[in-house]
């Protein structure tokens, strides 16, 4: 059992308002696993003063880069030690297969040092000379830290979507106060426990789980000077309207219905291959999965039988097992959405290939859904157009490329996309008209020096390397 009594507040554990602690529960057999205390509106209050006050004397702000740099690889180097831990904490805490949480220790190396590498090379301070050499002024342009800045992270990969905030939004010199949810209490309170570690100044970080009303209310809070945000795009809409109002920066990184264009020239075992971590990476519980997979007609069924193959290949099971490839759903609520959607396929009409609405064998206890491939998908079926965050791809039909365009891009959201073919130029082509903010090639992975985000809404601003770092300062132009 993994407790946590108290919540930690600038840098340190403290009692909270509510001693109370949540019972989290197993996605695999709903068994408790963990409890822990939750933070209120006056925990919030603690926290964002703390912030503030750490802001506004200047410790950390006025600290060197150099030295804000060398603080946050000591960090980075902490997580990389309790790696194993850490990915079992998350398979543990959120049902992610073991093979998707291990392999995502890399990935947040590879994050992290991207935003180190981007801040050595960040043009913190600059002078220009006048470009009239007969003005008497010059310029020094600085970027300044935004001050406090509220982060807020989804469930399905909580230390991803943490460390891809805290590192650019320390290492600019803000203060930080994290917000998770309730069901990361574990991962995150360990990650609690790393910062602890690292040896920031009092008061600039905390990490505090809570639920979405005192999510509202730090996002709401009027010593917040930027949101940075990760979560669905009905949630994303609600902050940037309370942004809007208080004239506070923020950042969206939201939803998505991405695309995989398969070329007629494509190799389909490789192309289906790919689509296996590209579509149902996380048990389909990604923002950037690929779920739409657009097949040309004159090989749509070698392209649907190839996707029925592989989806009942894959196990399904407690996800620390080595052979499970896909686990359980976070939550029962959200198993039930799942399967909702593919009741809905069904009753759109879309013709069923593997899969269904019936709980894996076995698996009962859980929050476990069956892996699902629907065909004769038209993209205007809801099931083509609505983020269901589960394992159910859909393959849709497209005529010619004009058409496989046409059709990646009719979506109100815009994050992702994939394009498969044998001719790389061809396909680099394809990728450059699809109105997304990432596009993968064959199957690339994340490049992280590369800014990531959306298009449309699937969000506003951009994460990861020099530009990530960028959105977490504000220009001040000083002139002499």
């Amino acid at each position: 059992m993994i407790t946590y009594d108290r919540l930690f507040v600038g840098g340190s554990w403290s009692e909270p308002s509510d001693p109370s602690p949540l019972a989290i529960a197993s996605p695999h057999d709903r068994s408790v696993i963990a409890r822990a205390v939750q933070a209120r509106p006056a925990d919030i209050d603690r926290a964002v003063a703390a912030a503030r006050k750490s802001f506004d004397a200047g410790e950390w702000r006025s600290t060197p880069p150099a030295e804000r740099i060398a603080m946050l690889r000591r960090f980075n180097a902490l997580r990389e030690e309790n790696a194993t831990k850490i990915a079992h904490l998350i398979s543990l805490e959120t049902g992610s297969a073991g093979w998707f949480t291990r392999a995502g220790q890399s990935g947040l190396t590879r994050q992290a040092n991207a935003y180190l590498k981007a801040a050595q090379e960040f043009a913190w301070e600059e002078t220009f000379v006048p470009s009239d050499p007969s003005s008497p002024v010059r310029s020094v342009v600085r970027r300044a830290p935004v001050g406090v800045v509220a982060a807020v992270i989804p469930w399905n990969s909580p230390f991803s979507s943490a460390t891809s905030k805290l590192i650019p939004a320390l290492l600019a010199g803000n203060s930080v106060v994290l917000k998770v949810s309730p069901e990361n209490s574990p991962s995150m309170g360990f990650l609690a426990e790393l910062l602890e570690r690292t040896g920031l100044p009092e008061g600039v970080v905390s990490v505090l789980p809570a639920d979405r009303e005192t999510s509202e209310y730090l996002i709401s809070h009027p010593d917040v000077d930027k949101i940075a945000f990760t979560g669905s795009t009905r949630a994303g809409r609600r902050i940037a309207a309370i942004a809007g109002e208080q004239l506070k920066r923020v950042s969206l990184e939201l939803g998505g219905k991405s695309a995989a264009i398969i070329l007629p020239d494509a190799d389909i075992e490789k192309a289906v291959a790919g689509v296996k971590f590209g579509s149902l990476l996380n048990n389909g519980e990604s923002c950037i999965a690929q779920t739409r997979i657009l097949a040309p007609r004159g090989r749509y069924e070698e392209v649907v039988a190839a996707l029925g193959e592989l989806v009942e290949s894959l196990v399904v099971g407690d996800p620390n097992s080595p052979e499970t490839f896909i686990g359980p759903m976070i939550r029962p609520d959200q198993q039930e959405r799942v399967r909702g959607y593919i009741r809905l396929g069904l009753e759109e009409g879309a013709r069923l290939v593997t899969g269904g609405p019936q709980i894996p064998e076995g698996l009962e206890k859980g929050n476990y859904v069956t892996p699902t491939v629907f065909a004769d998908v038209d993209n205007t079926m809801r099931i083509a157009r609505e983020e269901i965050f589960g394992p159910v791809l859909v393959v849709i039909a497209y005529d010619d490329e004009e058409d496989a365009v046409r059709i990646a891009n009719d979506s109100e959201y815009g994050l992702s996309g994939g394009v498969w073919s044998a001719d790389e130029a061809h396909a680099l082509a394809v990728a450059r008209r699809v109105r997304t903010g990432t596009v993968t090639v064959n199957g690339a992975s994340v490049a992280f020096d590369g800014p990531f985000g959306g298009f449309k809404a699937s969000g506003i601003g951009r994460e990861y390397g020099a530009v990530g770092l960028g959105a977490y300062t504000e220009y001040q132009t000083i002139t002499i």
